[in-house]
């Protein structure tokens, strides 16, 4: 740690994450809206006591995901990691692409950014558009009231990455179990281990059967690339074990969220219950996912060389935390930000980050978005929340914001 840094272990400086408002589920904290307007650079102290520096502005934050004097990996000294649960989950599994700098980074990444165009990804719609409806027409034949986190939201990115990957969506207990336990604030060392572990042996069992029996899928063509050479069976596990947490867990809280959002804004559900024209379905989703911003507690970075932002000097091996709910909520760039507006041109959010680490798989995201929400609100037009807003569990505690569980009826 930084002098600087040090002496501010006796300053007054904040805790980060800071709690949201009482009765505001959606809005940012209100105590880091009020550092945004009036230190937007500023310090604040996380779970383990170190301080790191906080960067709420918009361009700032723009800015710095474009700088490459800055990294994500986690392996050097000072890494502002946002809970102990992250830190062991990182420290206990081989690297990932994710957490790479480049030139690795790139090397790993554009082996599977082909499979990711929206070319490729929009000519998964009808197969996603007939899941989204055998899964509603599962709720429907069932008793009410029923979780829709259990029987939608979770279980249709779930089902769209398993067919994309080539695995076999049988096996969705035990993976979305255990790739949630490093998202859980409270995972203790050992379980994140013990998780690490059973991923990628299941994922090494999966690309030995497609090295032996290849199939027209995504997993299959990283078994070639580590038949090839081109990435070792580390890296090749690795990737498999991120495209197949990463697939469901983030969309299957940004289904659940948004959809309690547009239930709770009426006159906005209708809009995108009622359009036909696919570019407000799109525009609706960005602002939701705008709005909502639900990788809460912000994307981090050290600083590799002495850099300055906002005026501020910040010092080599000093940790940066990047809310991205701030730069989404700031009225100089999405005017009334407070107001969710699905006809809003929300597309310049970093709800996905930007730059070169930017989310992979944000086509199929927003595709798997604009048709959850459209398809469910069309075939269950009286669907409402079966219990109080305020009664919801949230997932104040987790690395991704949303619910962990949300009884509806109809």
């Amino acid at each position: 740690m930084t002098n600087a840094l040090a002496a501010a272990q006796d300053e007054a400086v904040p805790d980060f994450p800071m709690p949201r408002a009482a009765g505001c589920p959606f809005a940012p904290p209100p105590e880091m809206m009020k550092l945004h307007a009036e230190k937007p650079v500023s310090k604040v102290r996380l779970w383990d006591g170190s301080v790191h520096w906080l960067v709420t502005r918009y361009d700032d934050q723009r800015a710095l995901y474009g700088d490459q004097r800055l990294s994500v990996d986690t392996g050097q000294p000072g890494f502002p990691f946002s809970n102990e649960a992250f830190r062991n989950s990182v420290t206990q599994a081989p690297p990932s692409f994710l957490n790479m700098d480049d030139p690795d980074h790139a090397r790993i990444r554009r082996m599977v950014t082909g499979a990711f165009t929206i070319k490729r990804i929009e000519a998964l719609r009808p197969a996603i558009q007939k899941m989204t409806d055998d899964l509603i027409d599962a709720m429907l034949a069932g008793p009410k009231p029923v979780d829709l986190v259990e029987a939608f939201s979770l279980a249709l990115p779930s089902l769209v990455i398993c067919a994309l990957l080539g695995v076999p969506y049988e096996d969705h207990d035990f993976f979305q179990e255990n790739s949630s336990v490093g998202l859980r604030r409270d995972a203790k060392r050992e379980d994140v281990r013990a998780a690490t572990i059973s991923q990628l042996t299941y994922l090494q069992d999966q690309l030995d059967a497609k090295a032996t029996d290849p199939g027209e899928d995504l997993l299959s063509d990283i078994a070639a690339r580590m038949d090839a050479g081109d990435l070792t069976r580390q890296e090749a596990s690795m990737l498999g074990v991120l495209l197949l947490g990463a697939g469901h867990e983030t969309s299957a809280n940004m289904i659940a969220l948004g959809v309690l959002a547009l239930l709770e804004h009426p006159d906005q559900l209708a809009i995108v219950r009622d359009t036909d024209d696919q570019k407000v379905l799109a525009d609706a989703a960005d602002e939701l996912l705008r709005y909502l911003t639900i990788v809460h507690m912000g994307q981090r970075r050290l600083a590799l060389e002495d850099i300055e932002v906002g005026g501020q000097a910040i010092r080599a091996g000093e940790g940066i935390i990047i809310p991205g709910a701030t730069g989404n909520w700031e009225a100089d760039h999405f005017p009334e930000p407070e107001r969710l507006d699905v006809t809003r041109n929300a597309r310049r959010h970093m709800a996905f980050g930007f730059g070169i680490h930017q989310c992979l798989g944000q086509p199929l995201a927003r595709l798997e978005l604009q048709i959850a929400y459209q398809t469910l609100f069309r075939r269950i037009p009286t669907l409402r929340l079966a219990t109080d807003i305020e009664k919801l569990p949230f997932k104040d505690d987790g690395l991704v914001y949303g619910v962990y569980e949300m009884p509806v009826t109809w």
